[in-house]
């Protein structure tokens, strides 16, 4: 057994998973705002468990003092994306940045595993800065759909129950059921102008209804009480009919008073 302080050791990996789980959530964010879509869905990080860090040093034939190299995936990040398309856009992304360096990708999409695998695979180097200086460490990055991700987490889970032993019966069932996987993928790729649409329609509605209730809570403010009740009534009497047109027009009507209210209220001048 190594008697290395895997504490410490582990330090600078769980910086490096923070640290990236922090950036590619604002890539998204950014991407939000720039295009109104982003490819990417969530983040998710880990770092690799001791005991799993032995099991696979094990099965690699990786010695102890070599596992900063042997084993490259100690610091692991996932980049969950709605479409398969949006997999090599992010992938595209990650190429771009100055912050780590790429090593080399794994394709497990157009070269998926006989077990039914499919993901796209990352090997980076990443620079932590830590309290003793710079620290170089290796990241996996996984881009994988949503799909994909579900299939892979079963896998996984049934892989650690049977010891890396699944019996054939589940292997060939898990095999199936990532095919079936892919064909959603590749169903959902179909229709993703209509499913992107949908969901801008939604983030569009959830925003004017936002506006609206911001603005008959700040009639309040003008002492528009009476007011504020009444347009209140009116937008639960619309929602419940599901009339976003009314609802427009409602939130139109209601900045209009705003705006006059706030003309009263202005000081004239004295001179």
């Amino acid at each position: 057994m190594d008697s290395r302080d895997w504490g410490t050791f582990l330090l600078p990996y769980e910086q490096a998973v923070e640290e990236l789980k922090v950036k590619f959530k604002t890539m998204r964010s950014e991407l939000k705002k720039r295009e109104e879509y982003a490819p990417i869905e969530f983040v998710t990080g880990r770092v690799k468990k001791i005991t799993s860090i032995f099991d696979k040093a094990k099965r690699l034939n990786v010695a102890m003092e070599d596992i900063e190299t042997g084993i490259e995936d100690i610091a692991g990040i996932r980049i969950m994306c709605q479409f398969v398309e949006d997999i090599r856009r992010v992938a595209e992304y990650i190429r771009m940045r100055k912050d780590l360096t790429v090593l080399y990708e794994k394709d497990y999409i157009t070269n998926y595993k006989e077990s039914g695998y499919r993901s796209f695979h990352m090997i980076v180097e990443y620079p932590v800065q830590t309290a003793l200086g710079q620290k170089i460490v290796l990241a996996e990055i996984q881009i994988r759909t949503l799909a994909m991700n579900f299939w892979a987490t079963i896998e996984h889970s049934l892989n650690y129950k049977y010891r890396e032993s699944l019996p054939e019966e589940m292997r060939a069932r898990l095999k199936k059921a990532g095919e079936a996987a892919f064909v959603l993928d590749n169903e959902m790729s179909s229709i993703r102008q209509e499913i992107l649409e949908a969901q801008k329609t939604f983030e569009d509605d959830a925003n004017i209804v936002t506006q609206l209730l911001h603005a008959i809570h700040q009639l309040y403010f003008f002492h528009l009480v009476n007011e504020a009740i009444a347009y209140q009534n009116r937008f639960n009497d619309l929602w419940e009919e599901k009339d976003m047109e009314g609802i427009k027009d409602l939130l139109v009507e209601v900045k209009a008073l705003i705006k006059a209210n706030k003309k009263v209220e202005e000081p004239g001048d004295e001179l």
